[in-house]
């Protein structure tokens, strides 16, 4: 097997786990979490950049998985600077989002 194949393989296999894990979140969110950091690891493992709506399903600092209205707060900033805030709930880490 190629690099471009392998690669393409991993491709598939992280938009797999990442939906499972997403669909696991209610039910076992340990087993949601691990699908997901096994996603991370196999793009680490091949060097594959991850698509930019799932590298924001990780926090930033403390590198668990983050899923709206579980584990993380979304809230619109009423300022006159429009942004999403998001929390994580488990290191109460903000990002800020412009609008």
């Amino acid at each position: 097997m190629g690099k471009h194949q392998a690669k393409l393989l991993a491709q598939e296999r992280i938009l797999i786990l990442i939906r499972s894990a997403f669909q696991e979140i209610g039910n076992d969110y340990k087993l949601a979490n691990d699908q997901a950091q096994l996603a991370k690891k196999i793009a680490k493992r091949l060097r594959l950049k991850l698509p930019y709506d799932i590298r924001q399903l990780y926090c930033k600092k403390c590198k668990l998985f983050i899923c709206p209205g579980f584990n993380c707060r979304v809230r619109i900033g009423r300022s006159k600077i429009k942004a999403l805030r998001i929390t994580c709930l488990s290191c109460n880490n903000v990002y800020r989002k412009l609008i």
